[in-house]
């Protein structure tokens, strides 16, 4: 059970971690204006050492007014660097039309994952918007140039020799369960017994609001083999959180300090906001970080390795995370835990409203120090 201070000392470790003011730019847009971002990826060390981060470049135009209206999500990337505080340089990427799957072509990519497969090679999960129609008892709900969304896996030996030739849909939409339709944004994590589990966003039909769903593959089972575990791993909150609740990355809480001898932990860091659509605030009111869809803001859950996937969240009343730029949004985190220190990367809001993928390194002095 975790006391008020060991949730203190957690919120200050990830709060350092994810350093809104010292993080430097890692990944440019293409444009530096609102609705143009690079992220939605994670973050892995290759074999040899380098530091790979994957994500995709997304220009201005969403499905409320129709993908016509824009390119949105357009250029899956891969970038190397060799080391944390190296450039990132672009080494691999896919456009929409490479990424078509069973017959369905790609409206948008979305958020992607890279993964080292433990008996050698790599694979990439891609989650993409295809040109699929809704139910036909929802037709009437689907916007005219939007698809529904799901989760596809290409696999080679190494990540310079991925390609679509072998990409095949893992997590189809789920169209049986409306309420849950669209599935995106895989996150992927190993956990303690060998098992490999895969985290995404569900939407419903209605885009009203955003879930977190698990489904895992047993060691040693085919790679395209997933066993769904739930589809609500983290539960919407009362105040900020109330409209979503994306959960973006699991990082094993190092045990040391306070936590040395506690069961393993884990935070969970997601991404929310208290409504869809942009609120207007009253003049007169306190004026806080709300949040929106594409402008979320994030905050941390905590929980017991052995009990995956129970989380509960650690920012009940505000948010963690929030860009002192723009329109305050921080989002899709991803962290990479290193000898020396862990690396953290996120889509920042500019001044400019741009989001460009941002990174901040934390040295394992500090950590220790925050979580003793």
């Amino acid at each position: 059970m975790l006391t008020d201070l060991h949730k203190e000392k957690l919120t200050a470790f990830a709060a350092a971690l994810v350093d809104q003011r010292s993080a430097r730019i890692l990944v440019e847009p293409q444009q530096r204006s609102s609705g143009f971002w690079f992220g939605g990826g994670n973050t892995i060390r290759d074999r040899d050492g380098s530091i790979l981060v994957c994500g995709r470049y997304r220009n201005f135009g969403d499905s409320r007014t129709g993908v016509g209206a824009g390119e949105r999500g357009l250029e899956l990337a891969i970038f190397r660097a060799a080391s944390v505080d190296a450039p990132f340089e672009k080494i691999k990427s896919f456009t929409k039309a490479d990424l078509a799957c069973n017959g369905a072509a790609v409206v948008s990519i979305e958020g992607v994952a890279l993964h080292l497969l433990p008996e050698g090679g790599i694979e990439l999960f891609i989650s993409t918007e295809k040109d699929v129609a809704y139910p036909d008892r929802l037709a009437g709900f689907q916007k005219p140039g939007t698809g529904v969304w799901s989760i596809d896996r290409i696999h080679a030996d190494t990540v310079e020799n991925l390609t679509p030739d072998n990409i095949e849909e893992i997590i189809p939409h789920h169209a049986g369960a409306p309420e849950r339709l669209h599935c995106k944004d895989p996150v992927v994590t190993d956990l303690r017994n060998g098992d490999l589990a895969l985290i995404y966003c569900v939407h419903p039909f209605t885009w009203s609001s955003s879930g977190t769903a698990v489904a895992v593959r047993k060691a040693g089972a085919p790679g395209n083999l997933f066993q769904p575990l739930t589809d609500d791993m983290l539960a919407r909150g009362p105040v900020w959180d109330i409209a979503a609740a994306r959960v973006t990355e699991r990082l094993p809480v190092p045990r040391t300090g306070a936590f040395a001898n506690l069961p393993p932990q884990s935070l969970y860091f997601y991404d929310s906001c208290e409504c869809l659509r942009q609120l207007d605030e009253n003049p007169s009111a306190v004026t806080r970080p709300r949040g929106w869809s594409c402008e979320e803001i994030g905050g941390i859950a905590v929980g017991v390795d052995d009990n995956f996937p129970e989380i509960r969240s650690l920012s009940v009343e505000a948010p963690l995370f929030v860009s002192p730029h723009g329109t305050g949004c921080s989002r899709y985190i991803a962290t990479l835990a290193l000898e020396n220190g862990i690396f953290a990367n996120w889509q920042q809001s500019q001044t400019d409203f741009c989001q460009p993928l941002v990174g901040h390194f934390l040295p394992m002095e500090r950590v220790l120090e925050i979580l003793a």
